[in-house]
């Protein structure tokens, strides 16, 4: 890490244990030698996957092998006082039906909406404005509209349209997230009762037509078109289609010019929280609170869950079917089923023997897009920032800005596409897209009092350097310091309110929490590797090639983000095979 006066360097990788941090084990105190189903990795997919196995009767136990559960959705007190989501730190996309059915509130959930959700500061150099312009979007339309129409009057009554259109789409696909894909597999190969039951799946395909109708090829063009030929065709200001197409490129190894970059917009504009359609809100106590509680609802039905239990193979009998797994240290648990949380690159070609699968089979898993541009900035300050474009209040408390997604050096989608071409390049952008949050606006308990705790997701920077190069600490060190210059241009002072910061590439986010490339989605959201293909084609449904085997991470259908959907579909699936044993 950089070297501050003041500050604190945090060494990546390391693994903290925080004392306000409680481990999660066997309520018995002992691991046991079998269970109904075991499941790898306590990120939070797989956490909904055990919680509602054991709610249908199914015994659980769940390994994980760092010391703290919740995968990419954790907590950790990175510098003292300090409490980071340190991967993931939004909550919007998780499945209503979690919550209710898992009892989250009831088991300690707590959330912050966010209302206003973004804040997109302009540099203006030049102008002869003292203040600069910016764009504060919320719930509340009328004030969206007033100020769009800072930038464009056209575009200001285009907005509530473009809103309606959006939510129409995510109404239609909402129920493809909920239930597994068709099985092909099944369809083509299996018998007449199979054939109708896959059949059976086609329910929430009909249902996305209906909701559609003759807009059908209108919604086609935003799931398989650059998100600036979609959004072109409702705005024309700038500032507004930019910070709209952050939402199409987060996360992802493209930029808004790309075909299929339109999906990704909605992915990110299709959840809600509280009834409320495209809320984001943070958790109180930070995204581990969240895995917490998933945890929490699973152990009170008599899930058994473990950190610090590295899963090193999944065990397979003569017959060809799973029979349990074997850890790190040699243990030896045995199963009627394995749910794999992990990606499907260390599910399958990792952890499970080769020569249970088809060639043909891995050779499709190695050869998923991981790509990930993100470098993910996890920082202490002693103060609020100072926005030019919205001066703090005098005695610093939070303003409503403060709890946005903001975003900088989003004034323009050109900006967008320049800092994607760098890492296409092999070299970190050199004005890479950053949104800026800061979850201890709404959340006081996250820092120490007049402190606070900002999350940095930073794009684009490549897997693999340029010219032989490493993310060595001189290399990240100085991608930190370019971000840290690019945010004081929005909010002089902030470099001087920085106490600690952590920095972590796609090498560190691959290394520390599993992510194949560092993809927060475990790979890619592209078209190709979705719905029927996700993560191969026949291999949708959860099932695998081996019997007894099943993924319920992000690399599973519907894909990444706290969504819960693949943990909650693989547990349905996972149980109506247990049935028919």
């Amino acid at each position: 890490m950089a070297a501050y006066s003041r500050g604190l360097c945090r060494v990546v990788g390391a693994s903290p244990r925080p004392a306000w941090r409680r481990a999660h084990s066997d309520t018995r105190g002992c691991l046991k030698p079998e269970y109904d189903a075991v499941v790898i990795g306590a990120g939070h997919n797989g956490l909904v996957a055990a919680a509602y196995l054991q709610r249908l009767g199914v015994n659980t136990a769940v390994f994980e092998r760092r010391h703290v559960i919740g995968g990419a959705a954790v907590t950790e007190e990175i510098f003292p006082g300090f409490k980071f989501s340190r991967a993931s730190y939004l909550l919007s996309l998780l499945r209503p039906q979690i919550y209710t059915e898992l009892e989250l509130k009831k088991h300690g959930l707590r959330l912050h909406l966010r209302n206003p959700y973004s804040f997109t500061p302009m540099l203006e150099e030049g102008t002869e404005s003292k203040v600069p312009r910016s764009l504060l979007l919320g719930t509340d339309m009328a004030e969206n509209q007033k100020q769009i129409a800072q930038f464009s009057r056209k575009d200001a009554q285009a907005f509530p349209k473009y809103e309606a259109f959006m939510n129409r789409l995510a109404l239609a696909i909402g129920p493809l997230l909920d239930a597994a894909p068709v099985d092909m597999e099944a369809f083509q190969r299996g018998s007449l009762l199979q054939r109708l039951k896959s059949l059976s799946t086609l329910k929430p395909l009909l249902q996305a037509g209906r909701i559609l109708g003759v807009q059908l090829p209108r919604y086609y063009q935003v799931l398989t078109a650059p998100a600036t030929k979609v959004l072109d065709q409702w705005f024309e200001s700038e500032p507004l289609k930019a910070t709209l197409a952050t939402d199409a490129v987060l996360g992802a190894m493209t930029n808004p010019y790309m075909p299929g970059s339109g999906y990704v917009l909605l992915h990110h504009v299709m959840g809600g929280l509280d009834g409320m359609r495209g809320a984001w809100g943070y958790v109180q106590g930070g995204m581990g609170a969240l895995s917490d509680t998933i945890a929490s609802s699973a152990t009170a039905h008599g899930a058994s869950i473990f950190t610090e239990k590295t899963v090193a193979k999944v065990q397979v009998s003569s017959g060809g079917c799973v029979q349990g797994v074997v850890l790190q240290d040699g243990s030896e648990v045995r199963s009627k089923v394995v749910l794999s949380n992990a990606s499907p690159q260390i599910t399958f070609l990792k952890l499970t023997p080769q020569d249970w699968l088809p060639e043909e089979f891995l050779e499709r898993i190695s050869q998923l897009d991981t790509q990930s541009p993100v470098t993910k900035i996890n920082v202490a300050v002693d103060r609020l920032p100072d926005f030019l474009a919205a001066p703090n209040a005098p005695r610093g408390q939070p303003l409503p800005h403060h709890q946005c997604s903001i975003h900088l050096n989003c004034e323009d989608t050109l900006l967008l596409r320049r800092a994607f071409e760098d890492a296409v390049d092999g070299l970190p952008s050199h004005r890479p897209m950053i949104e800026l949050c800061i979850p201890s606006s709404l959340d006081p308990t996250l820092a120490p009092p007049g402190c606070h705790v900002i999350s940095l997701l930073t794009q684009y920077t490549p897997y693999t350097l340029a010219g032989g190069k490493t993310w060595d600490e001189q290399e990240r060190n100085a991608y930190a310091d370019r971000v840290f210059d690019c945010i004081e241009a929005y909010a002089p002072g902030f470099k001087g309110s920085v106490v600690g910061r952590d920095v972590l590439t796609p090498p560190d986010l691959e290394r520390v929490f599993g992510l194949p490339g560092g993809n927060v989605f475990h790979c890619a959201m592209t078209l190709d590797q979705l719905y029927f293909a996700r993560p191969v084609p026949l291999h949708s449904s959860y099932r695998c090639p081996l019997r007894g085997l099943y993924l319920c991470g992000s690399g599973a259908h519907p894909g990444g983000g706290v969504m819960g959907a693949a943990g909650r579909n693989a547990a349905h699936v996972v149980f109506r095979d247990l049935r028919s044993m």
